[in-house]
């Protein structure tokens, strides 16, 4: 028997194929519900994490996300969803995946043996990056290589894993131990390792943003409007931010250029789109912090 939980057998998952469908369905939800708590008490080290990958991404460096399998998809997941929900700027985000992303539905699992191919893929990395480095064993070849060259270079790194005493963990930065119970189909860490790991990336990239000023009162503000969705969507953010009608904020949306952070400027009453911007640039683009300058430079031209 392995002595790692995510590889050791639930211990009710005897007979789990002789169940009715229903019972069965019951257990894995209860499985996926039992690896969600693990999150719970990794929040010191997420939100270390999130000051370490927003400081990277303020001061123009770049946020490696890095694994292999199930666990480099929900890191890519989560890396792929930053650029339009949070504008960050896509040649700041980099995925190292063991294997490359082919496009097929086919995910070998050779390339997550290979630690050459992790050291060579890890080339791009720099010393003002941050490195995310996940792995549900947190011993698979390819990711613990990455690690190894973060490390090497001078980069931050951040180490999740669901097994307590991972090698991945050894000498990161911020280490994020995940862990869960052993899965109902045991080994499959595509399920309960992977559900805590989807919460942890959740919350690490949201607070991330956050830091970065680009959450207003629950509205993702630097968010990239390109599609009528999303449109839509923003009108609606500043609308509601600057209590306005629905049309007037379509409007300012279209004099921002598609910003909601301007638009929200332009409406509570900025010169114009430069002076918006100049405004955020100030307030290190955090929205309230303009929005703040601007009601007291209109509070004190009144008092003039």
């Amino acid at each position: 028997m392995s002595s790692n939980a995510t590889e050791a057998r639930h211990g009710k998952a005897e007979g789990l194929d002789t169940l009715a469908p229903a019972e069965i369905l019951r257990l894995l939800a209860s499985g996926q519900q039992e690896a969600a708590k693990a999150v719970d008490s990794a929040v010191p080290s997420i939100a270390r994490a999130a000051d370490l990958a927003a400081a990277t991404l303020r001061s123009g460096g770049m946020l490696v996300y890095a694994g292999a399998g199930s666990a480099g998809l929900v890191a890519i997941a989560d890396a792929l969803e930053l650029p339009g929900t949070y504008g960050i700027a896509p040649g700041q985000i980099a995925v190292l995946f063991a294997g490359g992303l082919s496009g097929t539905v086919d995910l070998p699992g050779g390339p997550e043996d290979d630690a050459e191919l992790g050291a060579r893929d890890a080339g791009i990395i720099a010393s003002a990056d941050c490195v995310i480095c996940v792995s549900a064993s947190g011993s698979t070849p390819y990711t613990v290589a990455v690690a190894d060259m973060a490390k090497a270079r001078g980069a931050k790194l951040v180490a999740i894993a669901n097994n307590a005493g991972a090698r991945l963990l050894e000498g990161a930065d911020v280490a994020i131990l995940l862990e869960t119970p052993p899965e109902v189909v045991a080994g499959s860490t595509r399920m309960g390792a992977a559900t805590a790991q989807k919460i942890a990336f959740n919350m690490l990239s949201t607070l991330t943003a956050i830091k970065l000023g680009h959450v207003h009162d629950g509205h993702m503000v630097n968010l990239r409007a390109d599609n009528d969705k999303l449109r839509i969507r923003a009108a609606r953010m500043v609308a509601e931010i600057a209590d306005i009608g629905f049309d007037e904020a379509r409007a300012w949306m279209e004099a921002a250029g598609g910003s909601v952070k301007v638009a929200v400027l332009l409406a509570a009453g900025a010169a114009d789109a430069d002076a918006a911007r100049a405004l955020l640039a100030r307030s290190g683009q955090v929205l309230r912090t303009a929005l703040d300058e601007l009601q007291a430079k209109k509070s004190s031209m009144k008092r003039a």
